[in-house]
Formats: structure tokens, C-alpha cells, sequence
């Protein structure tokens, strides 16, 4: 387990949301869950780059099933906290999704523009089923009728940094979720 150094925490303040020994057990418990459920199946799973690097790096060791991983970029927060109009899309998969169980993988759900987008995206090329896992959703802040199958936390409106999560590209390294607290 990692240790937060001082350098760390030094560098934009922040209140501790969920520490490393919380988003271990909970992503055990997501793990074991897709697991049952994707019984005697082979999900792909497929990452929103770039938030969700380190939960699908630590999410994939937690499934007991075969799977293949892909990853589609997607951002709509480009220059800090705050929401770009439009949602900035690369979707060039390398493995083909047609009659197969995807999972889309999000390290956040915020208004849910995003996953809707990609979710519809998807859709047209004829995967046998579509589900989604999310370390962190903000339900208050959808936008969009969602149906998120695999929730890890649920959390108000902050904005949140660490395990993957940025601020103009910063505190991904962070081994732990915390709230930006503004000066």
C-alpha cells in the first residue's frame, strides 16, 4: 500500500473522501460482483481514458473470468474544473464489439453526458449487451438517464481528484479520492 507523502498533499489542499483500504474493499466487492454475473461469459471491458487507468488496472485483477480490455478517450473537462461544452470523443477500438458483453469502464459518472454519448456510440456497432462500471458516480449532477449497473461510491457535486481522477492533468498519482478545496 502506498504511503502520501508530504509533496503530495502539499500541492493543492483537499479533504480525504476515500482512503486506499475503502477503494480496495469496494473494488474486491465490484470485482466478485461482474464476476457472477458474467458467468461462463468473456466480458470486454472498455476503458474511458484517462480517469480510468488505475481503477481498471486494479478492477481487471479483480475479475476470476477471462476478458479483454479496450479503450475509447473521451473528456469533457480539459481545462480545469470546469465542464467544456462539448465532449472531446476518440473511439478508434482496436477489438471488434459486435455480439459481445461490453463493460464500460469510468472512474467518474458526473452528468453523464459522457458515458450516454460513447453508450450510443456503442450501441451501433451491435454488442450483444452494454453495462457500466464507475468507481465514483455523482447522481445529483446527471444530465442524462442513466443506468449504471456497477456503482462503486456515490458522492454530492465535488469536484474530486486522485486514484486516476485529474485537475488539469494533475494528482492522477494521487493513492487515495479527495474534494478540491478551492483557495
Amino acid at each position: 500500500m502506498n504511503i502520501v507523502s508530504k509533496e503530495q498533499t502539499e500541492r493543492q489542499p483537499f479533504e480525504l473522501l476515500r482512503d486506499q483500504e475503502q477503494i480496495a474493499e469496494k473494488i474486491t466487492m465490484l470485482g466478485e460482483e461482474i464476476t457472477r454475473d458474467y458467468k461462463d461469459r468473456k466480458p470486454l471491458l472498455i476503458g474511458i481514458l484517462k480517469g480510468c487507468v488505475v481503477f481498471l488496472s486494479d478492477l481487471i485483477r479483480e475479475i476470476n473470468l477471462p476478458l479483454e480490455i479496450d479503450f475509447v478517450s473521451a473528456a469533457s473537462y480539459r481545462k480545469g474544473i470546469e465542464q467544456d461544452k462539448n465532449i472531446f470523443l476518440n473511439s478508434s477500438l482496436s477489438i471488434s464489439v459486435k455480439g459481445k458483453d461490453l463493460i464500460i469502464v469510468e472512474g467518474i459518472v458526473d452528468s453523464g453526458r459522457t458515458i450516454s454519448s460513447i453508450q450510443e456510440e456503442l450501441k451501433k456497432l451491435e454488442p450483444a449487451s452494454i453495462e457500466v462500471v464507475t468507481l465514483i458516480d455523482k447522481p445529483a449532477s446527471h444530465r442524462w438517464k442513466l443506468d449504471i449497473k456497477y456503482q462503486g461510491f456515490s458522492i454530492g457535486n465535488e469536484f474530486v481528484i486522485g486514484y486516476g481522477l485529474d485537475n488539469a492533468q494533475q494528482y492522477r498519482n494521487l493513492p487515495f479520492i479527495g474534494k478540491m478545496i478551492e483557495d
